[in-house]
């Protein structure tokens, strides 16, 4: 079958070349939901199951106005969606290699990989090989594990800023010896290579490339002062002893995926900042809410900062699992944790407005059994920036989905004093019900899904999607069985759900449907089939409708899954394509082995695209062996394998995927 396709493009690291997300553990997942709210319904409505095919409604008005989220700011929805949903490409054959692999007539180039200088004049420290730059030279370079992603245009398509995130560390990677010795410094520099890197980068006669130095370059660590702003601001949960105002925090960390807003900034998303911390031998209710657990997730940072160590600090686990707002185009701002948004296992924050011009950001929190949210601004978005724009985000209504099982839902408020939301019941405050978000969403009875992850917004329908990742623990032992939404018991492959608004997008009714389930129909298992039409996939995490209203979907497999029981015929991640109104999904991009795809962005014109490729040759134990780096992978340089942004174009100039 591969020999009668044309032969994919490899691609090409700036070092062999001048011209130019976390795989996880399914059974080490979080997994702290022991509520009795129960599932909506024990059998699943065989109707919800279908792949939905056929033409959406018609084209709306534009859904940003005279601009675009997520990498389209001067386009205009209207005139990209002019162009047609059309899916012009040779779908890329799957195959267990060490490259990326693109179709024909496009390339694909590395553009910024960990350890590479973000640009900060005077400051540009050049990655060693061997793992030895220090803490203080990693926070002035890109960090670890790159994740979501967002253009920022300086001057059209030609010239932009990067928003990038860094999920997590693999020690065995970072240091020379790994975590065969342990210290302080080793903390340092894990916490600095966490966070969020601002570069700039521009399109010239031999292709994109990273610009150096630049005015705007910026790294954002775990150690990074940042102001809590919101209803929990202050609050008696978020004080401790080094911040008695509750108002000041250090750091960001586990910056999953994003969200892009219309007045230019952008949204980084702390996703299992639980792991971090050291907890006690038997946590109290919140804390065993939260998964918090003795060693946490084995980053030992407690041992050398105490504030990851909640036996002595037990309100610092509270001050994280925020979306954090960044302005990409002031490298002095403040970053800003929005409480008024939730506390959760925040995985990413797709932003929209409503007609009147209000903004929308819809949440996934990835975790098994836990929710997806909603919140809608009190305030309408001004012209004038983020200066004009500072407070719309500690100013609005929080929500939590629940999916009935005749294909309508609703939109719970999560708001003090309304039903079961009352200091009787624990919530003394709103402060108290957003740091406490998911017990509140137990109280409110919302739909327990099997890891809700990115969210994303059709411009042009106004349809709104979600992966829903994997949950193998549905239907196990004392776990919930099958419900309507989440219809499958062991769900390995995953499935995407989505649902439009019963009016404007701060309606609180919804109609839902499944757009797919993942999976592989030679598979005998029936449960893990799926029911695509296309290329098979399985573990959808990244997610992207672009501005042509093709939507794009990207995997992550763990690397101990890859290529083994139900993902025996998927070696590798990748990311597909898709005319939602034709419901065919076609395999855009295979990744190096061992990797996550992740992070999606298109320059206005959109004729450059940019994704990352994380964790390329990570082991089965999620933490490579210092002794043998390069055991799964050389990617992208033939040695110690680095995380990396990389920029995708069409060989003939024109639109991505067309």
């Amino acid at each position: 079958m591969g020999l009668s396709r044309p032969r994919p493009t490899i691609v090409a690291s700036l070092v062999h070349l001048p011209r130019l997300t976390m795989a996880k553990d399914f059974d080490l997942m979080e997994d702290s939901n022991r509520s009795a709210n129960p599932t909506i319904h024990e059998v699943s409505d065989p109707a919800r199951r279908i792949f939905v095919r056929g033409a959406l409604a018609s084209a709306t008005a534009a859904l940003f106005g005279g601009s675009l989220l997520a990498g389209c700011a001067s386009t205009g929805s209207s005139q990209a969606a002019s162009l047609g949903r059309g899916i012009g490409f040779a779908s890329v054959p799957m195959r267990d290699v060490d490259e990326v692999l693109v179709p024909p007539g496009y390339t694909a180039r590395v553009l910024n990989r960990w350890g590479d200088p973000v640009g900060i004049a005077g400051k540009m420290p050049a990655f060693k090989t061997d793992g030895s730059n220090t803490a203080d030279e990693q926070a002035l370079q890109a960090g670890m594990h790159h994740d979501g992603l967002a253009y920022y245009p300086l001057d059209g398509s030609r010239r932009g800023l990067l928003a990038i995130n860094h999920e997590y560390t693999d020690d065995g990677l970072l240091h020379p010896d790994g975590m065969k010795t342990w210290s302080a410094e080793k903390v340092r520099k894990a916490q600095a290579a966490h966070g969020v890197s601002i570069i700039e980068v521009e399109a010239g006669p031999n292709g994109w490339r990273q610009v150096l130095p630049s005015k705007y370059a910026r790294r954002i660590t775990a150690a990074t002062p940042m102001t809590i702003s919101g209803p929990a601001a202050g609050h008696a949960l978020m004080k401790t002893a080094a911040d008695p105002s509750g108002t000041r925090v250090l750091g960001t960390l586990n910056n999953c995926a994003h969200g892009q807003t219309p007045w230019g900034t952008y949204l980084t998303c702390e996703e299992n900042f639980i792991g971090y911390f050291h907890g006690p031998d038997s946590p109290d209710a919140h804390g065993k809410r939260w998964g918090l657990k003795k060693g946490g997730a084995g980053y030992r940072w407690h041992e050398y900062d105490e504030r990851f160590d909640a036996t002595r600090h037990p309100n610092e686990p509270n001050r994280f699992g925020w979306v954090v707002e960044i302005d990409p185009m002031d490298p002095t701002m403040t970053p800003i944790k929005r409480t008024a948004l939730g506390r959760a296992a925040h995985e990413g924050a797709a932003v929209a407005l409503t007609d009147d011009g209000r903004a929308v950001v819809y949440m996934g929190e990835d975790a098994r059994f836990e929710y997806i949210y909603k919140f809608v601004s009190r305030d309408r978005v001004k012209p004038g920036g983020f200066a004009a724009n500072r407070d719309l985000l500690d100013h609005g209504t929080l929500y939590v989905a629940k999916f009935n099982a005749d294909g309508s839902g609703e939109w719970l408020p999560l708001v003090h004093g309304q039903g079961p939301l009352t200091a009787a019941n624990g919530f003394a405050n709103q402060g108290a019900v957003l740091i406490q978000a998911r017990q509140a969403s137990d109280a409110l009875g919302a739909t327990k899904m099997d890891r809700p992850e990115w969210t994303a917004v059709d411009p042009i329908s106004k349809e709104v999607y979600c992966t829903l990742t994997n949950n193998s623990n549905r239907g196990r032992d004392k776990s919930p069985g099958a419900d309507a939404a989440n219809p499958r018991v062991n769900n390995t492959m995953g499935h995407i759900i989505r649902w439009k608004e019963s009016g404007d997008l701060d309606a609180t009714r919804f109609t839902w449907n499944h757009f797919v389930m993942a999976g592989d129909p030679s598979l005998p298992r029936a449960e893990a089939k799926g029911n695509i039409r296309g290329d098979i996939f399985g573990s959808p995490d990244g997610l992207w409708v672009d501005p042509r209203g093709v939507l794009w979907i990207q995997t992550d497999v763990s690397t101990s899954t890859l290529g083994k029981g139900d993902y025996a015929n998927l070696p590798n991640n990748q990311m597909l394509a898709c005319d939602p109104t034709k419901g065919e999904i076609r395999r855009f991009l295979v990744g190096p082995r061992g990797c996550e795809v992740t992070g999606i962005a298109m320059t206005p014109d959109l004729r450059t695209m940019f994704i990352n490729i994380q964790h390329p040759g990570e082991s089965p134990s999620e933490r490579s062996d210092p002794d043998a780096p390069t055991k799964y992978s050389r990617w992208p340089d033939g040695g110690r394998p680095r995380s990396a942004t990389v920029v995708i174009t069409k060989n003939d100039g024109g639109v991505i995927g067309l």
